[in-house]
């Protein structure tokens, strides 16, 4: 199954939630930082991570995960480099 490239970003106000939140998404995340990541997920993925999610994320708080369009190319600015889909994940 094909992965897409997302950005995936939360704001959770409380500091257990919050370091809830970083672990949950790093396990999926290839690159970002604070609370805003780039994750390549498969659709599978993609529900796994909402759900991972659905319990941490309070009601006064949000997470916004939003799909990139694969046919655009990425412009990065300084030292950044363009995403890219690994050939493998370690999910750990």
């Amino acid at each position: 199954m094909r992965r897409t490239l997302h950005i995936v970003a939360y704001d959770v106000s409380d500091p257990g939630r919050l370091r809830a939140a970083l672990h949950s998404v790093r396990n999926w995340a290839t690159g970002g930082q604070k609370s805003v990541h780039e994750c390549w997920l498969t659709a599978g993925e993609l529900a796994a991570l909402r759900r991972q999610m659905r319990p941490i994320i309070g009601h006064n708080e949000e997470l916004l995960i939003v799909r990139l369009d694969p046919r655009q190319r990425p412009a990065t600015l300084g030292l950044a480099l363009p995403p890219e889909d690994p050939p493998w994940f370690y999910a750990g």
